[in-house]
């Protein structure tokens, strides 16, 4: 079986930043996946899931009604690993390109009262948000962004190399 492109990114090496993860042809157009990597994969303690679960419903509703992208906005939520988010938009535009948004959702955080759609009507696991930590995670994930504006490495995926076999199969060591 193929290894997705995703897993061709050498996770030892991820920061966090904002990442070009796919860009594929839909209908005639194009939908570009990115990560929103907030730890590094392995080395830092992932985010807690109830935090994790309110930022994805904190900023899941602010980029859906942003006035600029709410109308290119495709998919908002977590990883599996916990350490980020995937964020898939219509259209093709460089990870910088979205670095304004990003950085204006995760401040974004600092100002809720509540998480949205926190109900049991609304949400599958609603008892399950922290809205105190989803605080606290973005804020420094919106610090590390400010800080880091200038460094190519948090807009820029780490690839790794495969080896190929003799016989042309690929060595995965993942």
């Amino acid at each position: 079986m193929e290894l997705i492109q995703s897993f061709s990114v050498d996770h030892t090496k991820i920061i966090p930043g904002i990442f070009t993860s796919r860009a594929d042809a839909v209908g005639g157009g194009t939908v570009t996946t990115y990560d929103i990597r907030l730890k590094k994969p392995n080395r830092e303690p992932v985010i807690d899931v109830a935090a994790m679960h309110s930022l994805e419903h904190i900023i899941a509703t602010f980029l859906r009604n942003d006035p600029e992208w709410k109308d290119e906005i495709i998919y908002w939520g977590p990883m599996g690993c916990l350490t980020g988010f995937y964020l898939i938009l219509k259209g093709s535009r460089p990870s910088r390109e979205i670095y304004d948004l990003i950085l204006n959702a995760f401040k974004a955080v600092d100002g809720a009262k509540e998480v949205p759609g926190a109900t049991a009507v609304n949400c599958g696991h609603y008892q399950m948000h922290n809205l105190a930590m989803a605080k606290w995670y973005a804020a420094e994930f919106a610090q590390y962004l400010e800080a880091n504006a200038g460094n190519c490495a948090v807009f820029e995926y780490p690839k790794s190399q495969r080896l190929v076999t003799d016989d042309g199969k690929h060595f995965y060591d993942s």
